[in-house]
């Protein structure tokens, strides 16, 4: 299974490098800012599985940047790390989306069992949804990796499930790097690029196109 991505955004340093660093040797890929408008940049360039984020001290109002992650990234878990147990505090952040609060001081492993028990939600979930798809009557089946009874490769089948489920929408390439390769960098970006080229030969057949977003990602879209 991939290691889960988690951002880290709180202005404690010492707090945050501690648990970043803790977070790693548990076998997540974690990474910590100190700053709100960083940690918007670095939601913006690539995928993350969980947000862990202070309301206080971060450079910009906490709970604007909570609203304006939720806005930008509605399916995202975000867990308020808070100093303050305040019941209207913790209600508000409810309100603008938080799902999860823990007050510091904190244990790092009653921290994993919260961040595990979001994960496990995530993956059931996703599990949960839909794997066959009619695609202007043609059927692509992901559970048998088959497109019109034609075998699918696992890797070119998990594509094509992906932009499925945001047909229409753009699907963010560097969550397809780390969810389908488990790595973000030059080569894998190109070995995406051959796949997309060969899964446009399946789709092609159901009058279906891939469109290549420059800097975002995939869309899947209906030829007109």
């Amino acid at each position: 299974m991939m290691a889960a991505k988690i951002l880290i955004i709180d202005s404690d340093i010492s707090l945050s490098t501690v648990l970043c660093d803790y977070l790693q040797s548990r076998g997540y890929k974690a990474e910590r800012v100190s700053d709100g408008k960083e940690g918007l940049d670095f939601l913006s360039s690539g995928h993350w599985d969980v947000v862990l984020m202070e309301l206080q001290g971060i450079g910009m109002n906490g709970y604007e940047l909570l609203k304006d992650i939720r806005h930008r990234l509605p399916q995202i878990p975000l867990l308020i790390l808070t100093t303050r147990n305040d019941r209207e505090d913790q209600m508000r952040a409810f309100q603008l989306g938080a799902d999860d609060f823990q007050t510091k001081p904190f244990s790092m492993e009653i921290l994993i069992c919260r961040i595990e028990a979001i994960l496990r939600r995530i993956r059931a979930f996703e599990e949960n949804k839909q794997k066959i798809f009619d695609l202007n009557g043609h059927t692509f089946d992901a559970l048998h990796q088959t497109f019109d009874g034609q075998h699918m490769s696992a890797r070119l089948s998990d594509l094509l499930l992906m932009l499925c489920r945001q047909e229409g929408e753009v699907v963010d390439k560097h969550k397809i790097l780390s969810a389908l390769w488990k790595e973000d960098n030059a080569f894998t970006a190109r070995s995406l690029g051959v796949f997309i080229n060969h899964l446009r030969g399946f789709v092609k057949t159901a009058d279906y196109s891939i469109l290549a977003i420059r800097f975002k990602g995939y869309k899947l879209v209906k030829n007109i």
